[in-house]
């Protein structure tokens, strides 16, 4: 029988009950909290998971607004590891279910716990309540490409060394959203501008891989010259108007990834 657990974080709660569910766990009403430690820690496992999520639709898209966390998702349900439903009902608490133990989270102000149920009939009629409701519930569809499918593309398609750049840049930001002026688009674009890419070339890989559309990308360009962050120059074609090279601006050419990420986000904000 599972027996309660106190942790200093639902991160340490997931990767134990991650370790003793061996893999397969259902998540039910996970807070936005919850959800990102989940994806975080099913990231991080070194074992095939099979972890299904049953959450309300609000929680689900404000994790999804996060590149950061829906790539990784993404990648998670590419492989069959992870799927997403979308919960019509409020449960009292979040709960982590699995083979014989349904247990629910309670965070305190220093701590956070998961609390056992011990009854026998109780845990077999929670565990039938959601597994039928899971069967009915429908599929949340992720509009993010996997992160690991961006990054294959970025080295097909551009470079390696954008695509070490990429990765630079997106480890230094926590998070995305409100806060963030710097997002997946605005990455790519400076990636580009520190590898002399083509606005054309950048922009064609993003929609083609589904970070975003072209449009998108020629905006947030603009925005980028407007802050001082990115330069271009005309390069002329055999047909047509001439293309833009994406350059970085002479103050961010020496600068390491992090640093240019730092810099256009204080340019942004100016």
């Amino acid at each position: 029988m599972q027996s309660n657990l106190l942790e200093p974080a639902v991160d340490d709660i997931l990767k134990k009950t991650v370790s003793a569910a061996d893999g397969e766990l259902l998540v039910v009403d996970p807070s936005k909290e919850t959800l990102e430690a989940l994806v975080s820690v099913a990231a991080e496992a070194e074992t095939d998971l099979d972890v299904s999520v049953l959450a309300r639709e609000t929680v689900l898209k404000q994790v999804t607004s996060d590149f950061i966390f829906s790539s990784r998702m993404a990648d998670l349900v590419a492989a069959e590891q992870l799927s997403l439903h979308v919960l019509d009902t409020v449960a009292d608490n979040s709960l982590l279910l699995w083979d014989d133990a349904v247990l629910a989270i309670v965070s305190g102000t220093d701590s956070v716990s998961a609390l056992a149920a011990t009854d026998v009939d109780f845990i077999r009629s929670v565990q039938a309540s959601y597994e039928a409701q899971i069967s009915d519930a429908p599929v949340f569809s992720l509009r993010t490409p996997p992160l690991s499918e961006v990054r294959k593309t970025l080295q097909m398609e551009i470079s390696a060394a954008a695509q070490t750049d990429f990765d630079a840049m997106l480890g230094s930001i926590d998070r995305m959203g409100e806060n963030e002026p710097v997002d997946e688009v605005v990455i790519s674009l400076l990636t580009a501008a520190k590898n002399d890419v083509l606005l054309y070339d950048i922009s064609k890989w993003g929609e083609d891989v589904g970070v975003a559309s072209k449009a998108t990308f020629s905006r947030t360009k603009t925005r980028l010259e407007d802050a001082a962050v990115i330069e271009t120059e005309k390069v002329p074609i055999d047909v047509g108007r001439p293309r833009l090279r994406l350059t970085l601006s002479p103050t961010l050419t020496t600068k390491e990834p992090a640093a240019i990420v730092a810099a256009t986000r204080e340019a942004i904000a100016r």
